[in-house]
């Protein structure tokens, strides 16, 4: 690992890199290529800085993940927004890692990273909607802990009414690595 290889709160000038990264990452997936193209890069990158700048709740957070290319991914973590969601479920908004710097060891740092800010903000379940055609990044979740636990979504993601069939993972985060439950 080398020293640039860390995960750390994004910058606002680096909204532009998020942006960047979602954009590509994006345009890569057939339903998510027409919301690429019905918001503009600019638009994107103000979007982005307000989240870093004006995050819309206190436990709002925009991580980055630092390579020798520089940002190569984000996550964003916060509470759940999910109807069912208890007080105690924190949830990762968004997880992207930049496709030409996968297999680096970047995403396993990020979600690190996601999970340790979740868990410092008082949470005790994490939970992720991830499209339920991305393959590649459930098997990553699951052999990181997560599973499914049977919820999933479908959203619009453009005005012409493409929508996105989604899943959701959840990982017990509430104890550190070792430490026993008290009953």
């Amino acid at each position: 690992m080398s020293v640039s290889d860390s995960v750390r709160l994004a910058l606002p000038a680096e909204a532009v890199d998020l942006a960047r990264i979602q954009r590509r990452v994006w345009s890569q997936s057939d339903a998510l290529a027409s919301a690429v193209q019905a918001t503009a890069a600019d638009e994107a990158t103000r979007a982005w800085h307000d989240a870093i700048v004006r995050p819309p709740l206190a436990h709002f957070r925009v991580l980055v993940a630092i390579g020798e290319a520089g940002i190569v991914g984000f996550a964003v973590t916060g509470p759940s927004g999910d109807p069912d969601a208890e007080a105690t479920t924190g949830s990762i908004g968004e997880f992207i890692v930049d496709p030409a710097q996968r297999g680096k060891g970047h995403g396993s740092r990020l979600l690190n990273a996601a999970v340790d800010t979740l868990r410092t903000d008082g949470y005790l379940v994490a939970t992720m909607w991830v499209p339920a055609t991305d393959d590649a990044l459930r098997e990553f979740l699951v052999a990181s802990g997560w599973g499914t636990d049977g919820a999933h979504q479908e959203v619009g993601v453009d005005d012409e009414g493409t929508h996105l069939k989604l899943v959701r993972l959840h990982t017990d985060i509430g104890l550190e690595p070792g430490q026993a439950r008290s009953i």
